[in-house]
């Protein structure tokens, strides 16, 4: 049972950024992207500071590669990831089966590549049987009848390149947070992306909106804010980290799968939107592919 404890853990999480993707966030679009990215990162840190300052002694195990690797996750996963995607989005006018879902699909492509060449893991046959399988579903569970909506106007380009970049620097963080988990707990971890890209987020709001933009968030806005600290953003890394912590990079990128599916789900039972008889099918083919790879899993712990 115990060999199990890291995949759940990441499938929770997938689950939490699910919900935020199609309960929370939607309320937050009249605000620049850079305050939102800045103020859901800056709360959650507030909270986590006395804990942080607690377990303070830890930061001593950090060396010089593992303050890299820290940096390259605060950077790519949790600043330009997230405001790739939302100007992709906001080119394609946030059309869901669109080519910037397609390249998304690409993330755990970059993942494994990663986590072959940085981390040197070495993954058996059967990995990358069921590892091809849980990507195809995934596609098929997001696009039903198999093919994307292109019919995105004249930025297409623009946001194919975005999503590129996105789905790039998710797939990279998941290796460089693996790797810099290999010497600090996973709440350190969690403190430490949390500090570092709110201070990138201070700069960026600073040299671009300015701070007297954090006035536009209207109270209703800031309860969102709160409730996604809670839920997909302190404590939904915290569940992540702690299950990346033992299992290997490669094991987490598939288990992170059940992101787009828990959107589809979500989509389903809050908005109305009937699965077709394929995406059901492919769903249940996306669930037994990522139990069997995490029955590969290795810990690293």
């Amino acid at each position: 049972m115990y060999a199990f404890i890291g995949p759940v853990f990441i499938i929770v999480a997938a689950f939490l950024w699910a919900l935020d993707g199609i309960v929370l966030r939607p309320s937050l679009y009249s605000l620049p992207v850079p305050i939102v990215v800045f103020t859901e990162h800056a709360l959650a840190f507030a909270l986590m500071l006395p804990f942080f300052l607690y377990e303070r002694h830890e930061l001593k195990k950090i060396g010089r590669a593992a303050w890299g690797s820290f940096f390259w996750v605060a950077l790519f996963g949790g600043v330009l990831g997230t405001m790739f995607i939302t100007k992709a989005l906001f080119h394609v006018n946030f059309v869901n089966l669109s080519i910037v879902v397609l390249i998304q699909k690409l993330q755990p492509v970059f993942a494994l590549i990663l986590a072959w060449v940085v981390l040197k893991e070495k993954l058996p046959k059967r990995f990358w049987r069921w590892a091809i399988l849980a990507i195809v579903a995934t596609y098929v569970v997001t696009f039903d009848g198999l093919l994307p909506n292109l019919n995105t106007g004249e930025k297409t380009t623009a946001a194919a390149l975005y999503a590129l970049g996105a789905a790039f620097a998710w797939g990279s963080s998941t290796v460089f947070g693996k790797k810099a988990l290999q010497q600090v707990s996973f709440r350190m971890g969690t403190y430490i992306r949390f500090g570092l890209t709110t201070a990138i987020m201070a700069v960026i709001v600073a040299s671009s909106t300015g701070f007297g933009a954090l006035s536009m968030i209207t109270p209703s806005q800031l309860t969102t804010f709160g409730v996604i600290v809670f839920t997909s953003g302190g404590v939904a890394m915290f569940l992540y980290y702690y299950g990346l912590k033992r299992v290997t990079a490669s094991v987490s990128t598939i288990c992170e799968l059940m992101f787009p599916l828990s959107a589809i789900m979500l989509e389903f039972l809050i908005h109305g939107k009937v699965l077709s008889v394929t995406q059901w099918v492919a769903t249940a083919v996306l669930l037994v592919a990522v139990y069997r790879v995490s029955l590969l899993q290795r810990t690293n712990a």
